[in-house]
């Protein structure tokens, strides 16, 4: 049996730039036929995973339940053996140990390229290098043109098996639950990628969108009374959209990937719903400060059927007369959408909504009168 998890929100910000392309702008799509707001798909996860940091913090998960994404992990190794081993000595074993399971380092201390590594699986690299401290030692080099292909593949197989198959049985996702949740893959491992148990959508305006200029000016607190004139000026490019966001979370990938942990799986996509709904992108909030929450949420928990995103609800752009909604307009177009497919494709199972916009829901989903209330309905329905 297969139970998907699907959460659809809107969410309309007031002028902002959140997520910014490699000019400064606010990232577009064009989506029936017109321009549309866009927020990435790798910008909301981000927000997701620093709202797993808050609730760190508050308690809700413990440090080794999270991940790292990071090029330092031989400083992060170090760290951990600091007041064991010299510090010096250990990144050079951890960058040894590393090159067992073909991880090799760039210049500067560094991996090639950012691992996503689960807290777990990072403290065992670290006392896996603290017990077998001596049979971790560097490849002696060799010389000549014919002989440099064969001392790459030397250096893997130069180490004892014993340390090389404990380095490798190490890569298992750790139970890290941003891990489990978003996968992971390790180009030189590809044995060791975790599939993603989650699906995170790009966000896109309902609405089409033009891009807008704010001139900015400032002026030297300490410059001569008697000079006129600005001492900076610039533009910034912003928006403000109404965005369709989408997510689904396949439940049993998710367990599966946290090693059959149902506990920890359960308190994970808690915490993913909760994070979706409210974590917000930071791009230039101290300019914008668009903290505008989420008014419109439905979860729906369905078995044995095929993911269903509704954004083609707005492939025709909305267009609002005055004194209306953009965020009510959307609710209307969403529930009319989704009460369509469901008499085609039929709708087996249970949808949660929490309604700020008074949007007539007329059988879509069960009321809900908090997020409190959205996420434990959701969760006794995914437990049934």
């Amino acid at each position: 049996m297969k139970t998907l998890i699907e959460i659809h929100a809107l969410q309309h910000f007031a002028p902002s730039n959140l997520n910014r392309d490699d000019t400064g702008a606010p990232k577009d799509a064009w989506f029936g036929g017109t321009r549309r707001a866009r927020v990435s798909s790798q910008c909301l996860k981000r927000a997701v995973r620093s709202y797993f940091d808050e609730k760190k913090n508050e308690g809700f998960f413990s440090s080794d339940e999270l991940a790292v994404r990071t090029k330092r992990v031989y400083q992060v190794i170090a760290d951990l053996l600091d007041g064991k081993r010299a510090k010096d000595e250990t990144l050079a074993k951890a960058e040894i140990a590393l090159s067992y399971v073909k991880l090799k380092a760039a210049e500067g201390g560094k991996t090639q390229y950012l691992l996503f590594l689960g807290q777990k699986e990072i403290a065992a690299l670290a006392e896996t290098i603290h017990q077998f401290w001596n049979q971790i030692i560097p490849e002696a080099k060799e010389t000549g043109e014919k002989t440099k292909g064969k001392g790459k593949k030397a250096t893997a197989n130069s180490a004892p098996k014993e340390v090389q198959d404990r380095i490798g049985s190490i890569f298992n996702g750790g139970k890290a639950v941003d891990v489990a949740l978003f996968g992971r893959m390790l180009a030189d491992m590809p044995e060791k990628n975790q599939y993603a148990a989650c699906q995170v959508a790009h966000a896109i305006s309902t609405h089409a969108v033009e891009r807008e200029f704010d001139f900015y000016t400032a002026v030297d607190d300490r410059k001569p009374e008697d000079t006129a004139g600005a001492d900076m000026m610039g533009t910034v490019e912003f928006n403000s959209a109404c965005f369709y966001r989408y997510a689904v979370v396949d439940w049993e990938k998710l367990k599966d990937n946290l090693q059959g942990d149902a506990e920890l799986s359960e308190r994970g996509l808690k915490a993913f719903l909760e994070g979706f709904v409210v974590a917000e992108p930071t791009g230039k909030q101290n300019t914008f400060a668009a903290h505008n929450p989420t008014e419109f949420v439905a979860v729906s928990v369905r078995r044995n059927t095929a993911p269903r995103n509704l954004a083609n609800a707005f492939e025709t752009a909305l267009r609002v007369g005055k004194d209306e909604s953009f965020t009510k307009k959307s609710a209307e177009r969403l529930v009319e959408k989704a009460k369509k497919l469901n008499a085609v494709y039929g709708g087996d199972g249970q949808t949660f909504v929490l309604n700020l916009t008074e949007t007539k829901l007329d059988g879509f989903g069960t009321s809900v009168s908090t997020l409190k209330e959205l996420l434990e309905k959701s969760l006794h329905a995914v437990k049934e």
